[in-house]
């Protein structure tokens, strides 16, 4: 792949498929370079084996929902000033209807179970801020008063001056004539409506909001609020049920049930069933968490998957009295069906599944998948076996090479599971060690532009799952706890080691490093104990646990889980306790508005470098967060790819 080719780069969000089976919606998304933007639409294919086609043309539909009786879908949509709205269209298609005005934008949504209704929720911007008072510069708003532990998220800035509320609203008749906006005249003040019906706000307070489930009877909202601790960080849920009549929420699920929980759906017969695990009696241990499946019985919820599953990337479907959920492991995703006996069974393996849908009586599937050709298509799982219903990927097939899946036997006798990625050619070739982020994330065998792009620059890439890494079980997720640097920093040694003797191509004197996020935590702690390496990238790292509890969105308790807080132990693990013996020419990247890793931990890190001599360069993307390459501005996403291959071509080049 070369940096432009990131447009043929099509992923595949959450289906949705019509109670019979009968036929899907999904919506696709991928970069646009021209337009400097992700774009999509939602698509329709019909089941069996029918071929997908457009169901909208806006420029980045997504999160389709069909309504109860498969006549309509239910999808966000930007409205005239970019904030995120429900839109209705038929489902066979049509021009679709706005069906909310939310001010702040809806971040989430669902049908009532007789379609006549949608709940939502949306992010209430308090007065005089975020554009609330027509003229009123951000910079000339009231100060903010901050009385919590935590006050602003990655990808959103502050977030305790816009909390998510519940509302709902009648769905939209889309079948009726348009609202046309009226002609001005004089004396007219009030704007002109664009939605046909109002919506009735069920909460308020300053809890944020997320998830909406009905109840079966269509009486209640299930959703789960989330209050700004005023002394330390609990990552403990709440569910409560709102009526949509107005009035007092009950609550379903109370902290002291121990759970942070990931997602939850609610089955035909009223049963509650959580994707969730217990966070400890710190009520922050977070760190690899056996995320499983529970079901809520008279308000105590009950396990029903083993704790050695990790279901802990992705999400819920109620397939009859069954739910389907995803599992990690060895850099797949693997589909399970769980019965509320605690049975699994295999529905899709070998790939990574990203989402999915089922019928109402769970006999028919759709999928979507990432595979080593592609980044995202949909799949069909029946009586008839799993076939694949999409092939978005078929441009890249010719610009991509496969990896190989490698295991090596690290220096204490621990496996280390990995692959390697090798230009056609006889080489011998220059050799790039990435590492992930995390730490309690994983590579897998998808399709993945930061591997290609540097294979098809001439470079062989090595890339492991060290330990710390997602996906092969608990012991293995919380072996660098309060111990980072240490078995991590043996893995990805032994593995590049490994990985290069295995393969007389590649150049084991011409090694580069480079890692995001987790992975420019190690690259830093790699290059400040070993030199071998003729340049490094430190991306968007975790750099000083010491000034990240202060700055980061999660650094109320992530450095405090990973790294501990006694003084001394926080400095055993810091890459900025030991920037003076780095020597590697070094190229730190970072985003302005990253607020996972921000931007200080980048600037302090590069200032130290250049201090004491270091070869080092800073590179700041301006507009950009913590996703940057992954869901960054196209043109910056090529510009980073761009700033890669140069410095690389400078401090390692190919030939």
């Amino acid at each position: 792949m070369r940096p432009v080719d990131i447009e043929g780069l099509v992923s595949v969000g959450r289906p949705t498929i019509a109670a019979d089976g009968s036929f899907a919606v999904f919506a696709t998304s991928r970069p646009d370079i021209e337009a400097n933007r992700n774009v999509g639409q939602l698509w329709r294919v019909d089941l069996p084996g029918g071929a997908p086609r457009r169901l909208t043309r806006g420029i980045a539909d997504q999160g389709p929902q069909l309504s109860p009786a498969a006549d309509a879908v239910a999808f966000l949509r930007a409205d005239a000033k970019g904030a995120a709205q429900v839109f209705v269209v038929s489902a066979a298609g049509g021009e679709p209807v706005q069906a909310t005005d939310a001010r702040g934008g809806v971040t989430g949504f669902a049908w009532s179970p007789d379609g006549a209704r949608l709940a939502f929720t949306a992010r209430m911007p308090e007065e005089g801020r975020y554009g609330t008072v027509e003229g009123l510069d951000a910079n000339a708003e009231a100060p903010r008063r901050i009385t919590g532990v935590r006050w602003h998220a990655n990808g959103l800035g502050y977030a305790l001056d816009r909390p998510a509320h519940v509302f709902v609203i009648d769905a939209p008749d889309i079948d009726a004539e348009p609202l046309y906006p009226p002609a001005p005249r004089v004396g007219d003040v009030d704007k002109p409506r664009v939605v046909a019906a109002e919506a009735v706000q069920l909460t308020d307070g300053d809890a944020s909001h997320s998830g909406v489930a009905f109840t079966p009877d269509g009486t209640e909202i299930l959703t789960r609020p989330d209050e700004i601790e005023t002394e330390a960080r609990d990552l403990r849920s709440r569910i409560v049920a709102v009526p949509v009549a107005g009035g007092a929420a009950r609550e379903v699920l109370g902290v002291q049930a121990g759970l942070s929980v990931d997602d939850m759906v609610i089955a035909t017969d009223g049963t509650v069933v959580l994707l969730a695990d217990g966070v400890g009696e710190s009520h922050v241990d977070f760190i690899a968490p056996m995320v499983g499946v529970w079901l809520l019985e008279d308000g105590v919820p009950r396990r029903v998957t083993d704790p050695a599953l990790d279901l802990g990337e992705g999400h819920l479907s109620v397939a009859g009295d069954d739910v389907l959920v995803q599992q990690r492991t060895r850099g797949r995703n693997d589909l399970l069906r769980v019965t509320r006996e605690g049975v699994v069974t295999p529905v899709r393996t070998d790939v990574e599944v990203t989402a999915h849908a089922t019928s109402a009586d769970g006999a028919t599937i759709v999928a979507a998948v990432a595979t080593p050709d592609s980044l995202g298509e949909l799949e069909i799982v029946d009586a008839d076996g799993i076939r694949a219903l999409t092939d978005f990927g078929a441009g890249l097939h010719s610009r991509t090479v496969r990896p190989r899946e490698l295991e090596i036997t690290g220096r204490d006798g621990y496996p280390i599971h990995g692959w390697v990625a090798t230009p056609a050619g006889e080489g011998p070739f220059p050799v790039i060690l990435q590492i992930h982020g995390g730490p309690y994330a994983s590579y897998g065998i998808h399709l993945f532009d930061e591997t290609q792009v540097l294979v098809e620059a001439g470079y062989a890439v090595v890339y492991s799952n060290p330990r710390g890494s997602a996906g092969y079980g608990r012991d293995h997720g919380r072996s660098i706890r309060q111990a980072m640097g240490t078995v991590d920093f043996h893995d990805v040694m032994d593995f590049l080691d490994g990985a290069v003797a295995s393969d007389e191509r590649l150049d084991a004197d011409r090694v580069g490093i480079m890692g995001g996020s987790y992975g420019g935590y190690l690259t830093a702690w790699v290059i400040a104990h070993d030199h071998r390496f003729a340049g490094a990238i430190v991306e968007r790292g975790f750099l000083d646990p010491v000034s990240f509890q202060g700055t980061s969105d999660i650094g109320s308790f992530f450095g405090d889980e990973y790294v501990g807080i006694d003084p001394a132990q926080m400095a055993a693990q810091s890459p900025m306790a030991v920037v003076d013996r780095v020597t590697t020419p070094t190229l730190v990247l970072h985003s302005e508005l990253d607020f996972r890793c921000p931007l200080e931990q980048a600037t302090r890190y590069y200032a130290a470098l250049k201090r004491q001599g270091t070869p080092a360069e800073l590179l700041v993307f301006p507009g950009e967060n913590h996703e940057l390459t992954r869901s960054g501005q196209p043109r910056h996403r090529v510009q980073r790819f761009e700033a890669v291959l140069e410095w690389w071509e400078r401090h390692l080049p190919v030939s």
